[in-house]
């Protein structure tokens, strides 16, 4: 990467400044995404059961609660990972998003929607996930974090490299 002066970047500092950017982003996208993600799966459970009565409402006002929730409770950790040191970065920020679906999921249980059917591997792998809302990506959560997060691992995949790189190879 080649800086403002001409010179080469600084892969850390590089890796820091887009991982800042990056858990801002996801900061701000996390409580549309909670409520997205509840209210299409009370929409779709809606459609196949109308004789639920489910004040829709009350139900957008929770999702709404839990994406505040949601979003605060990832802050810290976001925070802490995407500040820290190359080698201290054991997970991705899709996992501590991933960690996030008890918000949604909550609020589904509550409003008394029954989970959906999952694969095993599903079930094995995300336990907490009764409606499979576990995304593949940050670009799932929003489009908008795709780029950003491929920014961010090419910047990881950088540093990482000029720090542990060998002499001569």
């Amino acid at each position: 990467m080649v800086g403002a002066g001409g010179g080469a970047s600084d892969p850390g500092r590089v890796l820091a400044e887009l991982g800042a950017s990056l858990c801002a982003q996801i900061l701000v996208v996390v409580p549309d995404w909670v409520e997205r993600e509840v209210l299409r799966i009370l929409g779709a459970w809606i459609a196949t059961d109308p004789s639920p009565a489910v004040a829709r409402s009350a139900v957008r006002i929770d999702a709404q609660e839990a994406g505040r929730r949601a979003a605060a409770d990832v802050a810290g950790r976001l925070q802490a990972l995407l500040s820290a040191d190359v080698d201290a970065q054991s997970i991705t920020p899709l996992e501590v998003i991933r960690a996030a679906v008890v918000y949604p999921t909550g609020v589904l249980l509550r409003a008394g929607v029954p989970p959906v059917v999952r694969s095993s591997f599903d079930e094995s792998r995300f336990p907490d996930d009764a409606y499979a809302l576990t995304p593949a990506s940050l670009g799932a959560v929003d489009p908008s974090l795709t780029a950003p997060a491929r920014e961010w691992g090419a910047a990881k995949a950088m540093a990482h490299k000029a720090r542990h790189r060998r002499p001569g190879v």
